[in-house]
């Protein structure tokens, strides 16, 4: 490919799903200069397949000339679905608006098979994003309670399986707009007035008419998915928004910023803020063909995609190309992005999707109706109990949710219902022979056909089950012979948890009179998924995460990401409202922290700094009160990170940041530190100094504040001396290192043992330019100030 004269802008943003759409619209709202680039068209009400021709077409796959909307993955052990279109996942998403458990948001959590599940942020610093995003996409829960709502069988029968099973049925927020305008009464198939959001489609949207197609695309507009809420918005305040822009690789520049290659879909690309770039009304991508090959236009597909390679550079980039795309482009971009996290890849999880099914509901002899067709795609939700909960042995929670789906596929589901089909079928031929041969045949047909049809007994009372939860982010993703792979299998650590939410499937089943039956697929072993997660976690330091706690990439300033690729485990419920959350939180302290003019925000350069890190784990005992007359086992793990190595090492405090945990009956457990520091040879003294906040399981404040002392002149005592650790633990969080104010609670030492030792050498890692000097410029700072001490001879 050829590559184009370049374009400079002050920010783009890859992918408009939750996490491109946020950033897209909050930093046009700030007055940055936004480029939204889309692989995908737009849609208008309208615009979605419906016909046979339509959804053969309706699927992304560039090779064979497709642009569509469904875009199919498959990997080793799980199937995927996921979009391409301006308004990504919410295009085709279910609008189930949920928050993720306050007490989910675990923080070391032990894995199953290894390792820890981090979540670097809590519920209560996402509740006030939570809020804005609710306030844009205006969710509301299905209106079951209202005249001509009420007959939705399997709402009803969806409570009253979880009334028997001893659990709760809600009715989740729906981003759905059943009343033409706030304040007014439900009533479907309504038009609806255009918000002050703006209309990037210009095509009018009506209330939702309870068809079951959310999951195809809602041709009435009735759905608040991101292109009639943030994108409109964000177009209205100035954003470019550009479809059919599919991006190739990003690469860091040596000046500062970063350089995006992409490729062009079709023929018009460009929708600025009053809709330059050709479009025609209502196709803001302005291919009023759907980017058809000229001559053969087609509404969902086409062959046309230019082998000219663009490049747009910016001085912020944003990745919200959704979990796989974001993640193929770090790992394919990784020369391009030196000191790039280890951990890009890694954190992999489904959220605990699984699919099936109950079959044949009765209500006692009767069969029980159950109308999937009738309403939006879910209407309730029954929450799984974790033992987080504090309900012992019950694992790893959850949700299950119905599914409603179009009325066409009650026809297809029908149809391909054997035996009864084919027995009816075989009937009615019979009949038909009899009749010819018979001298007297009965002019009436009604009756055979109404046979023929059948009653629609199976798919009236069957229904399909979603489910979702806390499954083990275990997997990797990684490019194997160019292709993007994965390691997750549902035989891994989370195979207990799929089998806890398919017994009380089960149960479910059961308790509504019916059979019960797992997608086909399962007994292959695979998954089904559309919410793929992790990848490029958000993490504490560069060790466990890709980027840090407001999306930022380490060691690449200006860098982001924004969509599930950023999670650290999974959401538990649908993810859709917490990506979008913690993609609001990341722009609030991105433009926190913006230059303090446009110009200069154009002409921003990025130091490269350079970040070392290393993980250690001292065990040893500690003795509550003030007598010592009692001990009982400490530990604590910590990752100590020089965010900016030349700065630690010119600094006269040597101070590192400190994450990780202690472990003491006394205070509860395991407790995360909230914040930590550690010293190393302060003011040229021997002593290394460990600072800690944390809480105890009752909310207190304490302070772990611990020193290794080094004795100047005793050779023989290196040993001790730099794996020996005498600690206090005080009441309240000071803040001075050597302060004795606070009360003290507890005295301990701990130690590092030659296996911690050796461990902690392997775990050495740097971030940025010259990682190998960074490195060797500390081990020199450590050996010196070691041979100070000691007086040892350097080798």
């Amino acid at each position: 490919m050829t590559e184009s004269h370049a374009e400079h802008v002050g920010t783009v943003v890859v992918g408009s799903g939750f996490g491109g759409s946020v950033a897209a619209y909050r930093l046009a709202a700030a007055g940055q200069q936004v480029v939204l680039l889309e692989r995908g068209r737009a849609y208008p009400p309208g615009g979605f397949a419906r016909s046979p021709a339509e959804l053969g077409r309706a699927f992304w796959d560039p090779r064979a000339g497709l642009h569509g909307l469904f875009d199919v993955w498959s990997f080793r052990a799980f199937d995927s679905v996921v979009a391409s279109g301006l308004g990504g996942g919410s295009l085709i998403y279910a609008s189930v608006l949920l928050r993720k458990d306050e007490r989910w948001f675990v923080d070391e959590q032990p894995l199953p098979g290894g390792g820890y599940e981090s979540w670097p942020v809590g519920r209560a610093e996402l509740d006030p994003h939570y809020d804005e995003v609710e306030r844009m996409l205006r969710p509301v829960p299905y209106p079951l309670d209202r005249p001509g709502y009420t007959d939705t069988p399997r709402a009803h029968a969806m409570r009253e399986a979880a009334e028997r099973l001893g659990l709760t049925a809600e009715r989740p927020p729906l981003a759905i707009s059943f009343a033409p305008e706030p304040g007014a009464g439900p009533e479907p198939g309504l038009p609806m007035a255009d918000t002050d959001q703006g209309n990037l489609h210009g095509v009018g949207r009506r209330t939702c008419r309870l068809c079951g197609e959310c999951n195809l695309g809602c041709n009435d507009g009735a759905k608040n998915s991101l292109d009639h809420t943030y994108l409109s918005a964000a177009r209205r305040h100035g954003a470019e928004l550009r479809t059919g822009h599919e991006v190739r690789a990003v690469r860091a520049l040596a000046r500062g910023g970063y350089a995006v290659d992409y490729v062009r879909h079709g023929r018009h690309e460009r929708n600025g803020p009053n809709g330059e770039g050709g479009g025609e009304r209502g196709d803001p991508d302005g291919r009023g063909d759907g980017g058809g090959a000229s001559g053969s236009p087609h509404p969902y597909g086409s062959p046309r995609t230019s082998r000219t390679l663009h490049t747009i550079s910016c001085d912020r980039l944003v990745l919200a190309a959704g979990t796989y795309n974001t993640v193929s482009l770090l790992l394919r971009s990784r020369r391009n992005l030196p000191g790039l996290s280890p951990a890009v890849g890694s954190r992999f999880s489904t959220n605990g999707d699984h699919l099936a099914f109950v079959l044949r509901a009765r209500r006692g002899d009767e069969p029980r109706p159950m109308r999937p067709s009738r309403g939006p795609v879910i209407t309730s939700s029954i929450r799984l109990p974790d033992e987080l909960d504090g309900v012992p042995g019950a694992g790893r929670g959850g949700y299950i949710q119905d599914a409603g789906y179009p009325g066409f596929v009650e026809w297809l589901v029908e149809g391909a219902h054997a035996p009864q089909g084919v027995s009816r079928a075989a009937r009615f031929l019979a009949g038909r022979l009899l009749d010819r041969i018979s001298r007297a045949p009965d002019p009436s047909l009604s009756g055979a056909f109404a046979e023929l049809l059948g009653d629609g007994a199976f798919t009236g009372t069957s229904l399909p089950l979603l489910a979702m939860g806390r499954d083990v982010p275990d997997g990797e993703l990684r490019m194997r012979g160019g292709r993007l792979d994965s390691t997750w299998t549902v035989r891994g650590g989370s195979a207990a948890q799929f089998e806890r939410t398919r017994t009380l499937m089960r149960q479910i089943a059961g308790a509504l009179g019916g059979g019960y039956a797992d997608h086909p697929l399962w007994h292959r072993g695979r998954v089904l998924t559309v919410h793929p997660l992790g990848g490029a976690p958000i993490g504490r330091h560069p060790g466990t995460g890709v980027c840090d706690p407001y999306g930022e990439v380490f060691g690449h300033p200006g860098l982001y990401v924004a969509d599930g690729a950023a999670m650290p485990g999974p959401v538990g419920p649908n993810p859709a409202l917490t990506i979008a959350a913690l993609a609001d939180r990341m722009c609030t302290r991105l433009l926190e922290h913006r230059p303090a003019t446009p110009r200069a925000a154009a002409h921003r350069t990025y130091p490269r700094r350079t970040s070392l890190q290393f993980t250690e784990e001292l065990r040893g005992r500690y003795a509550p009160g003030a007598d010592g007359s009692r001990t009982e086992p400490f530990a604590f793990r910590l990752t100590v990170t020089a965010d900016d190595v030349d700065a630690f090492l010119e600094e006269p405090d040597h101070e590192a940041r400190a994450d990780g945990w202690i472990d003491s009956p006394s205070f509860g457990g395991r407790r995360p530190v909230l914040h930590g520091s550690v010293r190393l040879f302060a003011d040229g003294r021997g002593t290394m100094r460990y600072r800690l906040h944390f809480t105890d399981a009752d909310g207190h404040p304490r302070t772990f504040a611990g020193r290794k002392d080094l004795a100047p002149g005793a050779p023989a005592r290196l040993w001790t001396d730099t794996t020996g650790l005498a600690f206090r633990v005080l009441n309240g969080h000071g803040h001075e290192p050597g302060g004795t104010d606070a009360e003290i609670l507890g005295t301990g030492t701990a130690n590092l043992g030659a296996t911690d030792l050796a461990r902690l050498l392997t775990t050495f890692r740097t971030t940025g330019p010259h990682g190998t000097a960074a490195l060797t410029r500390f081990g020199r700072f450590f050996a010196g100030e070691l041979w100070n001490t000691y007086a040892l001879r350097r080798p």
